[in-house]
């Protein structure tokens, strides 16, 4: 089924993403967490994807088994920075022909050497345009609430995220954030723009706090001050920092519900416990 037509059908939509391994490792630790994710029932599953070593195929792979072994939708992400049109050809027929019918279209990380100056795609628009035209793919694309840490304004960003919608992407999934007031604001400037696809709020739990530091940095996002208390508090013990991060998420997710949001989208980091404590405390799945 395309992914458009599920926000069509229902809200709020369940979704969870799905970390492949690192170059040279097994499967076996991301299937692990679909078996103990899968009677959650999410309405799909999003499948991260990196540009270098053999996390092409990896993704191709699991967004594969997730459809055909698992009959839970699939969202293969798809970056092109750094591609050209013949190797972003090879990647969509493979899925095609795997009965992969969703593709989150990123523009990817930009290569720190000169590789990607001569490829075939500077913008996700553009990769964007590329599968729309082949009419066998629903599309998406990533938001960002904050503005892209590239972007000089968030005006630009907005304009970017328009030209996503108008090359054909028919709904947006976010950034992470951990204030919902800032995914209000964004949501509020969105709509002011005409866009009018799903924008679902992407959910990263705090149960890393290493891990969530470097996304951070990585990532441009701001810190509120109720997260920075819960960091001076629990940074030096892993195990209550995980709970609280748990306890904040749930906090999150019933939230943006209550205001109507299209869907969440849970950054699984593929964390069982954690993850079905989330789902099943902020009442979006009952335990069985």
């Amino acid at each position: 089924m395309r992914i458009a037509d599920i926000y069509r059908m229902k809200k709020p939509v369940l979704s969870l993403e799905v970390f492949p391994p690192k170059p040279g490792y097994s499967l076996k630790t991301v299937f692990r967490t679909l078996d103990g994710l899968r009677d959650l029932n999410p309405s799909f599953v999003s499948v991260t994807y990196a540009s270098r070593g053999d996390s092409t195929e990896k993704t191709v792979e699991i967004a594969s088994r997730v459809r055909n072994e698992y009959g839970c939708e699939s969202l293969a992400h798809m970056t092109c920075i750094g591609h050209t049109r013949g190797e972003v050809e090879t990647v969509l027929d493979s899925l095609k022909a795997r009965g992969v019918k969703n593709i989150l279209a990123l523009r990817g990380d930009v290569p720190p050497d000169s590789s990607a100056e001569n490829r075939d795609y500077r913008y996700a628009s553009e990769l964007i345009s590329e599968i729309t035209a082949r009419e066998s793919f629903c599309v998406g694309a990533a938001a960002y609430p904050e503005g892209h840490i590239e972007a000089k304004r968030i005006s630009h960003d907005l304009d970017n995220l328009r030209r996503k919608v108008d090359a054909g992407a028919e709904f947006l999934i976010s950034q992470l954030f951990f204030d919902n007031r800032v995914f209000y604001d964004f949501l509020e400037r969105v709509r002011g723009r005409k866009i009018d696809v799903p924008v679902v709020p992407g959910i990263m739990p705090i149960l890393n706090y290493k891990q969530i530091k470097r996304i951070v940095m990585m990532c441009g996002v701001s810190i509120p001050a109720k997260l920075l208390n819960l960091f001076d508090r629990y940074s030096r013990n892993p195990d209550d920092l995980a709970k609280a991060g748990v306890d904040y998420a749930i906090a999150q997710i019933s939230d943006l519900v209550n205001e109507g949001a299209d869907g969440i989208h849970l950054y699984t980091m593929n964390r069982i416990p954690q993850i079905r404590e989330i789902v099943f405390r902020s009442g979006q799945r009952e335990a069985k």
